[in-house]
């Protein structure tokens, strides 16, 4: 109750975040449905229908990792002078994070589920009734213990990995101006990608064999590149902190002055908390790229359907997104010391400019590191 109050009196911008939650939790409940639908009109394709199922953890992934980057932004859910006095501690804050994404979650399912059994038919007196029966297999009864248990997949996640984001920590405080450790998944990222394209290499030389069905007509990936594309998108995220501190460093080489100094010293305190999505973006639109120069040449083997486009959507809307909230909460964590620079004169548009010189040299770093992989990824295939 005391989530649902809170979420009632939140911020509008916070309430449109909530809602883009539970916006991208009804797509990827539509698009659990959709595999279910599937495997009850297609019995004698369980492998098919299990793989179809396999697909549709990419966009509940993105949508679990937006939820959690919602929740840790949550106003509400800050640990503030005086909250403990009545009971709400850290724990019973992360507690209530965890609860209000339950909440959005569920009710994005929800809208999944009614928008399903409409289109199927089964819920009447609305425009486009039945419009997609054939494609539902509306003439088969949907069994509702399977309906329910994939549509409580995300809620579950997203409240599980909430509520371990947001966990009470007991760290000792870092010392004021002392300098945050390195990230150490640099190395550890770039072998990713090194092995990940290799099986991409590897996997391309068989041709189109062993291929994945996805959620729509596009069935022409083989297993082996698809499994080295997560491997290079794993690595990428592993490795996004580690470039976005080096870039920091990099601002700062060569006598830099007060700008490109804040500018460079911000990127490497916030590697950790924007280079993950950061990579995780790289990774999405590499797999775009490497899917569009497939299709431009004519070497993939389907066509994209409906859900196909739906599930890729969710993933680039997600993560897109994610990466914005990051960027939200890391201005967030820096008001006070910008307060402090205005404070003691320091010109707002040197602040702007630093903001501007973070924003280019990420841009100027990932832009060609995303074509370059997008570039190897296709070569196998379209070779």
């Amino acid at each position: 109750m005391l989530a649902l109050r809170l979420a009632r009196g939140a911020h509008p911008l916070v309430l449109a975040r909530r809602l883009l939650v539970a916006a991208a939790a009804a797509g990827v409940g539509f698009l659990l449905l959709c595999t279910l639908g599937y495997a009850v009109g297609h019995p004698e394709h369980s492998s098919a229908s299990v793989l179809r199922l396999l697909w549709c953890a990419l966009p509940l992934a993105a949508t679990v990792q937006f939820a959690v980057a919602v929740a840790r932004t949550d106003p509400s859910t800050r640990p503030r002078p005086g909250l403990s006095a009545v009971g709400l501690g850290p724990a019973r804050l992360t507690a209530i994070a965890a609860a209000s994404t339950a909440v959005a979650c569920t009710l994005g399912s929800t809208v999944a589920l009614l928008f399903y059994l409409h289109l199927r038919g089964d819920i009447t007196g609305l425009p486009f009734d039945g419009a997609a029966a054939e494609l539902l297999a509306a003439d088969q009864p949907i069994p509702l213990a399977a309906a329910l248990t994939l549509l409580a997949v995300l809620p579950v996640s997203a409240t599980a990995a909430a509520g371990i984001a947001l966990r009470p920590r007991s760290a000792p405080p870092r010392a004021e101006g002392a300098e945050r450790a390195v990230p150490s998944g640099l190395p550890w990222g770039v072998a990713l990608i090194a092995v990940g394209l290799a099986v991409e290499t590897y996997a391309g030389r068989d041709g189109g064999g062993g291929g994945l069905p996805l959620p729509g007509r596009f069935d022409g990936s083989p297993a082996g590149v698809l499994a080295g594309w997560v491997l290079t998108a794993v690595g990428l995220a592993v490795a996004g902190p580690g470039i976005v501190h080096g870039c920091g460093r990099l601002l700062q080489a060569v006598r830099p002055g007060a700008t490109r100094l804040l500018a460079g010293r911000v990127l490497m305190d916030e590697s950790r908390r924007i280079g993950r999505p950061l990579g995780v973006v790289c990774a999405v639109l590499s797999g775009i790229l490497a899917a569009a120069a497939l299709h431009r040449t004519g070497t993939d083997s389907g066509s994209f359907g409906p859900l196909t486009g739906l599930g890729a959507t969710l993933v680039l809307a997600c993560t897109t997104a994610t990466l914005l909230t990051a960027a939200l909460e890391s201005k967030q964590s820096r008001a006070h010391t910008t307060e402090a620079l205005l404070r003691v004169g320091a010109p707002p548009t040197a602040l702007r400019t630093a903001a501007l010189m973070r924003a280019g040299i990420l841009v100027a770093v990932f832009l060609p590191l995303t074509w370059a992989v997008a570039e190897l990824a296709a070569l196998p295939l379209t070779g």
